[in-house]
This record gives structure tokens, sequence and C-alpha cells, in this order.
């Protein structure tokens, strides 16, 4: 691929500014609407609000480090941008497509790229039954919350959780619980990528349960169904030494 029209989008931080300033200077800036690629500098945070905000446009998506963990980050260095992009791996990911419906009668949709996670309000615990593809495979969980995570996600989160690592083109999907007490010896599941998990929340006047897509939260929800979508795909460019395959496979090796 050849990229001639690059656009700078930056984190609020100090050295994301900085940043943006000089490769603006050194490369220019080009609205992102009329970009080849966006270059992102900040963290893995800011690379999943720039992504966010590209679902219409899948402009592919180099990012720059420029905030703290940067997993899904290039090494920031301004020089030879060019080349480095012209000779980046793609990676396509497909987000999360979230439906969530509350005590109130409303239905929210949110997407997440990495991942949907249901999450107690209050100091009670959440009763939350879990069925895959309308089958009942836990009737009743006593938790903190579950989650949801694609490949990508699976280092974030759901790594956290003590959930599986899933490597990108496995086709796999990871349902973890989060602090759960019961069924206490039950560790979560890999599911296939096209299965639809749906969660219903028990008792959810008393036990109150948000859900959050990524950064979209809807609080109070009395049911969620969660799949892979369909028809939105993000593209993310990578240094060929450093792409984002290695680094999930590398992070299972990690002491």
């Amino acid at each position: 691929m050849t990229f001639d029209r690059l656009a700078f989008t930056a984190a609020s931080s100090p050295q994301a500014q900085e940043a943006l300033e000089g490769l603006t200077a050194k490369y220019g800036n080009n609205p992102i609407e009329d970009a080849d690629v966006i270059v992102a500098l900040g963290g893995d945070g800011f690379m999943l609000e720039t992504l966010h905000g590209n679902f219409d446009r899948n402009t592919p998506v180099f990012g720059m480090n420029r905030g703290s963990v940067g997993f899904l980050m290039n090494q920031y260095d301004p020089s030879g941008l060019q080349e480095r992009l012209d000779s980046a791996a793609a990676v396509l990911l497909r987000p999360l497509q979230m439906e969530a419906k509350t005590a109130e009668g409303d239905t929210r949709t949110a997407l997440a790229i990495n991942e949907v996670s249901l999450l107690r309000e209050t100091g009670q615990a959440a009763k939350i039954r879990i069925k895959v593809d309308n089958v009942t495979r836990i009737d009743e969980m006593i938790c903190d919350g579950v989650l949801v995570s694609t490949p990508a996600g699976s280092t974030a989160y759901n790594l956290s959780a003590h959930g599986p690592i899933i490597p990108l083109g496995a086709e796999l999907l990871a349902l973890t619980p989060i602090s759960a007490f019961r069924p206490r010896l039950w560790r979560g599941a890999l599911l296939p990528a096209r299965a639809v998990v749906s969660f219903e929340i028990l008792d959810a006047l008393k036990r109150p349960v948000s859900a959050v897509a990524d950064f979209t939260e809807v609080r109070d929800v009395t049911t969620v169904t969660v799949r892979e979508s369909q028809d939105k795909t993000l593209t993310l460019l990578f240094d060929a030494e450093h792409n984002l395959e290695e680094r999930i496979l590398s992070e299972q090796f990690l002491p």
C-alpha cells in the first residue's frame, strides 16, 4: 500500500501534542476525511477513540506510542515515517456489537473493539443468566460481572480478569467471569466468533448491572446481547517486526 495523504491526530498529553507539532511540520497534516492513513499519537486508550471515530470510513490507522502501555501502537520515531507506512503490515479487526435493554424499556446499541463487560453497580453481587446461541449455559452466575472479548482485546481487561489470550485469526471470542462466586470453579469459555451471547440480569432492581462496550456505558440493563459485527471492519497498520499477531503470541510467554 502507498499512502500519500497523512492525517495526524493526538491525545491531549504534552508528549503527544509535542509529537503532533513536530510531525505536522515535517510531513504536513491532511483533514481526516481526505487522508489515505491516520497516524494516531498517544496510548491504547487514544487508539480506541481514534478507531471508534473511524468506523464509517475505515481509513487505515497507524499508531505511534506517546502514552503508557501502547499495546496497539508502534514505536515512536519521527524519521522515515513514509517508508514505515508503505511497508507496514495490515491487520483487520471486526468489533463486537452490543444491544442492551434497560429497566426503563430503552434499547441501546454500541460497538466494542476490545470487549463488552457487564459490571455490578452496587455493593451486592450481580446474578446473571448466560445463554450462547439461545442455549442456557449458566442458569445463575453470582459475580462482580462477566465480559466478552475479541482477540485484539484479549490482552486488556480480559487478561486482568484471568481470561485467555487469543491469537488473531483464531475466529474465537473469550467469555470470562469477573470475580465469580458461583459457580466458583468456572473460569470462562472460548466461543466461536459467530456465537451470539445473551445475558439476562436476575433480580435487576435489587442487583443493578451496567453494560460497557469499550467506553460506552449503559446503566441498569435487564438483557444484553453480544455478537460479532458483520458489517464493520477496521484496519490497523504495524511495523513488520512489531505486528499485532506477534505481540499477542509473545504476551503468552511473559513471566
